[in-house]
């Protein structure tokens, strides 16, 4: 689909990542937020985003200045050829706010959100043109992660969620399209379930916090950034390849090496973590330790690029 106006719903983390790809893209973008001071944060997050940006590419005419930040929802949508909402994750404001906005949205305008798990049949339950809803699950900072989980509900035609799909690619995303309506989807499921096994390690005194991280960062997360989970125990398997890896390592999985069932989070179980959490930040602030992730996210991304050319890999 051919898309000039772009409008973010919610300036938070995620819809001020979403504003600084779509700028970054060279789109015009309308943005609403009813937080107080909610204009001058999103410029102050984009602005923090942009020498990233500038780093993996510009579009022609990309600028921080195609930004307008309106004052009501009707506004911001309704010459929106996309719509990305990323309001906060509560079922009841979805389901009203998506009433307001597909009422007041062009008829063929898309209109997705970005929730991280609620089922899109439910919050789109009253929107106008259902067909056209769909979401765009993105992962933290939108404006350098690729990876957008693409799904609709129960209305949602297979045509809006091709344009969608086709939308984000052109933005420079991965898009993933997710093949069943699940709580969670695919990416944060997984994510959920490495974030309980850390937070019994650390509640029953085996790591601290920024040993889990190491352990994470210096061991699977380098192979994870290329090579995934499924393709990297193929290669543990040796010649003989996942089946011989299935049986020799199969049987640990009925072992009782792992709680996924999440630990009570008490208030001592807090307190090590945030204690654990503000040793790692060691008094940087968020603005700096953004920056720094976002240089090695773009240094990751680019040495893979290289490393696929080299080899002739293509995904």
């Amino acid at each position: 689909m051919q898309v000039k106006q772009f409008a973010a719903l919610g300036a938070g983390v995620i819809g001020s990542g979403w504003v600084a790809r779509a700028l970054g893209a060279g789109l015009d973008v309308t943005a609403w937020d009813p937080a107080p001071g909610a204009e001058a944060q999103l410029r102050a997050n984009v602005a923090n985003a942009w020498p990233a940006l500038e780093r993996v590419g510009l579009a022609k005419g990309a600028s921080q200045d195609r930004l307008r930040v309106v004052a009501s929802v009707e506004a911001c949508v309704a010459d929106a050829d996309f719509i990305q909402e990323s309001a906060p994750e509560r079922e009841e404001l979805k389901l009203a706010l998506h009433e307001r906005v597909s009422r007041a949205a062009k008829p063929d305008a898309i209109i997705a959100s970005s929730t991280s798990g609620l089922l899109p049949s439910d919050f789109y339950a009253r929107a106008v043109n259902p067909q056209r809803c769909v979401v765009g699950h993105p992962f933290n900072p939108v404006y350098l992660l690729p990876l957008v989980e693409v799904l609709g509900g129960e209305q949602t035609s297979g045509e809006a969620i091709d344009a969608a799909i086709g939308f984000y690619a052109s933005i420079g995303m991965r898009p993933l399209r997710v093949r069943k309506e699940v709580p969670g989807f695919v990416a944060d499921r997984l994510l959920e379930a490495l974030w309980r096994e850390a937070l019994h390690l650390v509640n029953d005194g085996v790591a601290t916090t920024g040993e889990i991280d190491d352990a994470i960062r210096y061991g699977a997360g380098i192979r994870w950034s290329f090579m995934g989970s499924f393709l990297t125990y193929t290669l543990a398997g040796g010649e003989a390849g996942m089946r011989h890896f299935m049986q020799q390592f199969g049987p640990a999985l009925e072992l009782p090496w792992t709680k996924l069932v999440a630990p009570k989070l008490t208030d001592g179980l807090i307190d090590r973590v945030v204690d654990g959490t503000s040793r790692q930040t060691n008094g940087r602030s968020i603005k700096a330790l953004e920056r720094y992730r976002d240089d090695c996210i773009a240094s990751v991304i680019e040495a893979i690029a290289q490393a696929k050319a080299r080899h002739g890999i293509e995904d």
